[in-house]
């Protein structure tokens, strides 16, 4: 295994983490009950400027609670993008639904909402959407269409915390949306996530239905109406969470510099033609969750550009995989195209990032890769 100088993600817990961690184990409130998840919860809720904030395990948990608090169920359809991890269609399977996908703006990335109305049928019960690598979606579009349609709205915001448009928040225009705070994410707490809403009722059955189905305000007799889920967070990851929280808007500023620096250097390089970056959607304010960057104008293949990255200690991943084609989906749509999707996993890949990350090291990034690529090319025209 090759040494990471730079590997693709590493948190900066440089708060009161340790601080408000260590109260929670001196006071032995470390289960699913106790100050720092009242606290996170309420905190959150007043970041967002939103109802209801319901901490959970982690992000994936979040988005099947959120579908079976919506009442989604066997043979319901729920319209996905198709650019986008597993997390939202395993969640979507969990439930019995089918996934219905929608090609990304080739421009944006993120789910194309033209094309959202022409898969509604008599079946779809709810439009996913993903604010993808910490881009805001068109919610204005897609609101309207739901709105339409009646057709309730997820908002998968785990990679965009603090994102917005028109200064509304991600995750605030929704029925229901989720965060997840992993590792890698710009504020986390190892493991975790959350639900949030305005509706009082769906705030409520999330409640209820992560926690096993206990009573809400009952007497705990062990006597359960309905099949629940273990899927609480405990008081020590809330403890991490609520010194995160305290920097949000330094730890978004860091990456956010960072992937400005990132992205003008290629822009400004002899070879800006060969790589190419998201775009922003109208009036919106957008969080650098990972440093992303596509090739264009080019047959080099982005796994030979990693492998070589590897070689001096610089990680990186690939774009995520195009969701119609995962083995796992019970009925999936593998003979639809979806060449943006296909495009993005081809020749897209996110390098080291993080709120850690220095100008130099982000210097130093962008040079090895533009050499790097530089190199495979000219062996690649050499060869040609």
């Amino acid at each position: 295994m090759s040494y990471k100088k730079y590997p693709v993600s590493i948190p900066e817990l440089s708060g009161n983490e340790k601080k408000y961690l260590n109260d929670a184990l001196d006071t032995n409130w470390i289960s699913s009950t106790g100050k720092y998840v009242d606290s996170f919860e309420n905190n959150f809720s007043e970041y967002l400027n939103i109802n209801h904030t319901i901490t959970v395990s982690n992000g994936t948990v979040a988005l099947h609670l959120a579908l079976v608090a919506l009442g989604v169920q066997k043979d319901d359809e729920v319209i996905v993008s198709n650019h986008n991890g597993v997390y939202g269609p395993f969640a979507i399977e969990y439930v019995g639904a089918k996934p219905i996908f929608i090609e990304s703006k080739k421009d944006t990335w993120n789910i194309d909402p033209s094309l959202i109305e022409e898969k509604i049928t008599k079946k779809t019960k709810a439009i996913m959407i993903v604010h993808i690598y910490g881009y805001a979606c068109d919610m204005k579009a897609i609101m309207k269409i739901a709105k339409k349609h009646n057709l309730k709205v997820i908002e998968d915001a785990a990679e965009s915390h603090g994102a917005s448009i028109d200064g509304m928040k991600c995750g605030t225009f929704g029925d229901i949306s989720i965060f997840s705070f992993y590792a890698n994410k710009i504020i986390t707490s190892g493991e975790g996530g959350a639900v949030v809403t305005n509706d009082d009722e769906l705030a409520l059955k999330c409640r209820y239905y992560k926690n096993l189905c206990f009573k809400i305000n009952g007497p705990r007799d062990f006597q359960h109406s309905d099949i629940g889920y273990n899927y609480r967070m405990s008081n020590l990851h809330a403890a991490l969470l609520c010194a995160q929280l305290e920097k949000i808007d330094y730890y978004i500023d860091k990456r956010n510099d960072c992937f400005n620096n990132f992205k003008n250097y290629f822009l400004s390089s002899d070879l800006d033609n060969f790589f190419s970056f998201p775009k922003p959607e109208i009036d919106s304010f957008n969080v650098a969750w990972v440093n992303v960057i596509k090739l264009e104008n080019t047959n080099i293949n982005i796994n030979d550009l990693r492998f070589e990255l590897s070689k001096v200690g610089i990680d990186s991943r690939n774009l995520f995989y195009p969701s119609h084609k995962q083995l796992f989906l019970k009925n999936g749509s593998p003979n639809e195209s979806f060449s943006i999707s296909e495009d993005l996993y081809l020749k897209g890949m996110y390098v080291p990032s993080g709120s850690n990350l220095e100008k130099k090291d982000i210097l130093y990034i962008s040079k090895t890769i533009e050499k790097t690529f530089s190199e495979l090319k000219a062996n690649n025209d050499k060869n040609s």
